[in-house]
């Protein structure tokens, strides 16, 4: 692979501009729960069941590793797992991914959502995520951040970011350490692999952490300098949720929020 040509360290006026994106985003989830109507909270049982939340993201139940019932409440700001039967080896793949996402996965969009957006036309992604955690199970916290050479909307993606905001029991990411980084003002251990079908790069909170507004370009970015994406590559979802092993009732996304600003022209 070529020389990585990376985008230039935002300037203090950017920085300025990124903090009111970050603001407006908070803003704009805060007006939509207001002017949404009530509603009942919407329960998925089914393993890829999904129904959509705040009018512009999906929570799906994804439960693709096993055959044990799993379902997922969906709140008017993320969702709950209210049920997780079965249990997975802390030595192979987790039972499911419940989670909520802004983007497309395997065919299905999230309502108005900018993405796939080529990574070079970006200049920020703000995200923002508060997580509530249970004792007595096995899981990660974790996003998934989705990378592909095509504007893809279905299937599986190239090059797969973990970001684990929580480790709970002796589990680990896909692949080997290979050191850690500082990234959005943290640092992380490093974790580099494949599962057979995509290049997985992972980045682990050494201490759980609760909730975070951040800039998912700053670990895209950081992928990128490690040779496993391109800027003229795409970002596909921005996902966050849950892979629990063992357990994993009372786990929950709080609230989620994601978007996308685009660098000007």
């Amino acid at each position: 692979m070529g020389q990585l040509r990376l985008r230039p360290r935002p300037s203090r006026g950017f920085l300025g501009a990124l903090g009111a994106a970050f603001t407006a985003s908070a803003l704009v989830a805060s007006l939509a729960t207001a002017a949404a109507p009530a509603q009942a909270d919407t329960t998925l049982c089914e393993p890829f069941g999904t129904t959509t939340i705040q009018g512009r993201y999906v929570v799906q139940n994804n439960r693709w590793g096993s055959s044990a019932t799993q379902c997922v409440t969906a709140t008017e700001t993320g969702f709950r797992v209210t049920r997780a039967d079965g249990s997975a080896s802390t030595s192979g793949a987790p039972k499911s991914y419940p989670s909520v996402f802004n983007g497309c996965h395997y065919t299905t969009c999230s309502p108005g959502t900018s993405l796939p957006v080529r990574l070079d036309t970006v200049a920020a992604a703000p995200s923002s995520i508060s997580y509530g955690f249970v004792d007595g199970a096995v899981y990660n916290a974790s996003y998934d951040i989705w990378l592909d050479p095509t504007p893809r909307t279905d299937g599986v993606n190239r090059t797969e970011i973990m970001i684990w905001f929580n480790r709970v029991g002796p589990i680990q990411p896909i692949g080997s350490p290979v050191g850690t980084a500082n990234v959005g003002g943290r640092t992380w251990e490093v974790w580099s692999g494949g599962n057979g079908t995509n290049d997985v790069l992972s980045f682990v909170a050494p201490s759980a952490i609760s909730g975070w507004s951040f800039d998912v370009m700053d670990f895209v970015r950081a992928t990128v300098a490690r040779g496993l994406a391109q800027e003229n590559w795409y970002l596909t979802s921005v996902q966050a949720g849950f892979e629990p092993w063992q357990n994993g009732a009372g786990l929950a996304v709080n609230s989620f929020s994601s978007i996308v600003v685009p660098a000007s022209t």
